[in-house]
């Protein structure tokens, strides 16, 4: 009977021990797998990386001390906390390369957006480049090929065409026009300028009168010759540019001996243009409200029959 049990109780043991040993043997197979995925999975994230720089995100709670006579932690129970902590480990590293997949997969959809956007861009101005250069549908012709040689340019450059020549009785009566030659250039070219209006010469006598303006603005003669170059155009049919003209005289010389007569052959050069007698009654209303008392009595009864026939109030 002792017997018996005794063998019962060894066969126990044995049984237990190798079920003991086996479920460590299988706890230590997994350990050793995680444990090479771990690396692997280390090597992908942080290439070059190694425990020393990278510290495992979870880490083993330090253990108390145990005084002595307590017994120590079963392998299996150690075996398992590695399990769990490199389990923890992998999930953490696995959602660490989704992320990064995620955000590459989006720079690889933007840069294929902007590819396509850039390429639509260039093809539509090539294709606008060479509609100009060339009509839709027209071959494309070669150019002959230019002489290497250049073409020797003209020594001289063409000559204008001359003005058409003066009748030849006109070119004599302005020929027969005396120029006066005095110490006073301004005078001596207002005179010109007067004899050849008198000679009703109208445009030959424009260009002595517009440079008296022009070279001696300050010269008395100068409101003189910018109110007959008034009545050269007047008499000439171009009561427009008589208007300008008369008016300028008035503007530029108000004091001049000639800026009355300016704006009473302004009132006739705006009632040639056919405007209203109220326009044409007010310039000989300025004009004897500014030079009443200056203008002669031929210049006022004048005005006064004037203002008469346009009914002025």
């Amino acid at each position: 009977m002792r017997k018996t049990i005794l063998t019962l109780i060894l066969l126990a043991a044995t049984i237990c021990t190798a079920s003991g040993a086996q479920a460590q043997s299988g706890v230590e197979g997994r350990v050793d797998r995680l444990e090479r995925e771990m690396r692997a999975v280390q090597r992908k994230v942080f290439p070059g990386g190694n425990g020393q720089y990278f510290p495992p995100d979870i880490t083993p709670a330090d253990q108390p001390v145990q005084s002595p006579g307590v017994p120590a932690s079963s392998a299996v129970s150690d075996l398992a906390a590695r399990v769990s902590a490199l389990e923890s480990q992998q999930t953490s590293h696995t959602g660490q390369i989704e992320q990064i997949q995620h955000k590459l997969q989006l720079l690889e959809d933007a840069f294929t957006a902007y590819k396509r956007t850039t390429d639509a861009r260039l093809k539509a101005l090539e294709d606008g480049a060479a509609s100009t250069s060339a009509p839709t549908g027209a071959a494309v012709v070669n150019e002959p090929s230019r002489p290497t040689t250049p073409v020797a340019k003209p020594a001289t450059a063409p000559a204008k065409p001359a003005p058409p020549a003066l009748d030849p009785a006109r070119a004599s009566r302005i020929a027969a026009i005396e120029k006066p030659a005095t110490a006073d250039p301004a005078d001596d070219l207002y005179v010109y300028g007067y004899r050849l209006w008198q000679a009703k010469l109208y445009p030959e006598a424009e260009t002595p009168l517009k440079q008296v303006v022009a070279k001696y603005p300050t010269h008395r003669r100068a409101s003189w010759a910018q109110n007959l170059l008034g009545r050269t155009y007047l008499d000439e049919g171009k009561p427009s540019l008589a208007s300008h003209a008369f008016y300028d005289n008035y503007k530029n010389f108000h004091d001049g001996e000639r800026a009355p007569d300016s704006l009473f052959y302004l009132a006739s050069a705006l009632k040639q243009l056919g405007k209203p007698s109220a326009d044409v009654c007010k310039v000989y209303d300025e004009l004897l409200d500014v030079y009443g008392a200056k203008i002669s009595a031929t210049m006022k009864a004048d005005v006064a029959r004037n203002r008469t026939a346009e009914k002025c109030k």
